[in-house]
């Protein structure tokens, strides 16, 4: 995919799809609830389908039906053994939920992922299982992973590793385990599948204690169906929202986009760099925040954030990195160690194109450290995604400043994307 200079801005009302994570957990609760929930504005991704086609294949009905889908679900116990080996393809969300979920159920199963997802950590996910009786293998650290269904035991939880994935593998593990499970979270991780929980009835309770958060959740209760509108995809729309403020004559409103607290730390970065950006019609639905968002054309500054944004916005940062390129004075982005096992390096893959396309940039320890400059001269033109869909997604939109730049690797972004380069062309955007 080539991605080149604009003249026109960047304008229009792109269509977003459905939330990923949402989306996901869409398809799992409903599968061990019980009666039928109708999932409006999925995401249909790669990602997506492959968490769809997993319970498929363990015996759930799922029918599909344009924008929706209709699961039927039987329960907390009515999964049945998948006749194969479950592939995620490049799915970690799928990975690590679906390995708290099946810990617990009367069959075993192996998660299998691409050459990708088969390179990122699953310890963080096996490990605090293992306190709970579970007997889960993993290969040296990651997929593929057995799993032994059994009884597990409720125990306390304490979280060092800030991740939402962990959490609600956690969570799902236990809702089929005897007793009361506690989770102790010390630092903010996205919170959507505690949410869907409680709207589908666990017996579940959040509170903050001493600056950290504490689920119980009371196993072996059952879950019972309601529908769901999935709201559009924040992380999708930080593509364009940052296209629109770097592009001169430049004007986009996003609708119905999720505004959850514990994950828009993209908004605030950008508004706090002078981002022209604005919000209304704001308004809850299925217990998550959802608002429309009017982006202007600005002049944007480089800003400090530290460690604890990270927390808000880890996935944002690469289009973040892009928006600072463009900004009138330095950034400094720290804490940014997870960046390293997502889909991919994610810190030494902003380093590395961010240098290609002649930005002076350097990491120390995890902070990273952007001085942008007037003009740039772009010394390769090529960009290395290591098929990281936000790594190709982000670098599509610093070429609409520089371009042409050569994207590699570019179909990553069917993961969670599909219709990325056809949105940003209706917009202005010259991508071929």
């Amino acid at each position: 995919m080539i991605s080149n200079i604009i003249s026109g801005g960047i304008n229009g009302s792109p269509f977003v799809p459905g939330d990923k994570s949402i989306s996901h957990r869409s398809i799992i609760i409903p599968s061990i609830s019980n009666g039928v929930c109708e999932v409006r504005n999925i995401l249909k991704s790669e990602d997506v389908l492959h968490t769809l086609n997993a319970f498929k294949a363990m015996g759930v009905k799922i029918e599909e039906n344009n924008n929706k889908i209709i699961i039927h679900g039987n329960g907390l116990n009515s999964l049945k053994e998948p006749k194969n080996d479950i592939y995620l393809g490049n799915s970690g969300t799928s990975a690590r939920l679906l390995t708290g979920l099946l810990s617990s159920q009367n069959f075993d199963t192996i998660l299998k992922g691409d050459e990708s997802l088969s390179k990122r950590p699953m310890r963080r996910i096996s490990d605090p299982l293992l306190k709970m009786n579970a007997n889960i293998s993993t290969t040296n650290g990651t997929l593929p992973i057995c799993i032994k269904g059994g009884q597990l035991i409720s125990t306390n939880i304490d979280l060092k590793i800030p991740s939402a994935q962990i959490k609600s593998g956690i969570l799902l593990a236990s809702l089929n385990t005897k007793g009361e499970t506690i989770i102790t979270e010390n630092k903010v991780t996205r919170d959507h599948t505690e949410i869907m929980l409680e709207s589908f009835g666990a017996n579940i309770k959040v509170y903050n204690e001493d600056g950290k958060k504490i689920l119980k959740i009371l196993g072996q209760e059952e879950l019972f169906a309601k529908n769901i509108d999935v709201p559009n995809d924040l992380s999708s729309s930080a593509f364009f929202i940052v296209a629109a403020l770097i592009n001169k004559n430049s004007r986009i409103v996003l609708k119905n986009i999720n505004n959850n607290p514990t994950r828009n730390g993209i908004l605030y970065a950008l508004k706090k760099m002078g981002g022209k950006i604005s919000f209304f019609n704001e308004r809850s639905h299925n217990n998550e925040n959802i608002c429309d968002i009017e982006v202007i054309t600005s002049n944007l500054n480089g800003c400090e954030l530290g460690a604890e944004i990270a927390d808000l916005m880890i996935d944002e940062y690469p289009i973040l990195a892009v928006a600072a390129s463009f900004a009138n004075s330095p950034s400094i982005f720290r804490g940014l160690k997870e960046l390293r096992v997502k889909e991919s390096n994610r810190l030494e893959l902003i380093l590395r194109n961010l240098e290609s396309c002649g930005v002076n940039c350097k990491s120390e320890n995890d902070d990273l450290f952007i001085y942008p400059e007037t003009n740039y001269n772009v010394k390769n033109n090529k960009i290395k995604t290591e098929f990281d869909h936000r790594i190709a997604m982000a670098f599509a939109v610093m070429g609409t400043r520089l371009g042409p730049l050569k994207i590699e690797d570019s179909n990553s972004i069917n993961t969670s994307f599909p219709n990325f380069k056809n949105e940003l062309n209706n917009l202005g955007g010259k991508i071929s």
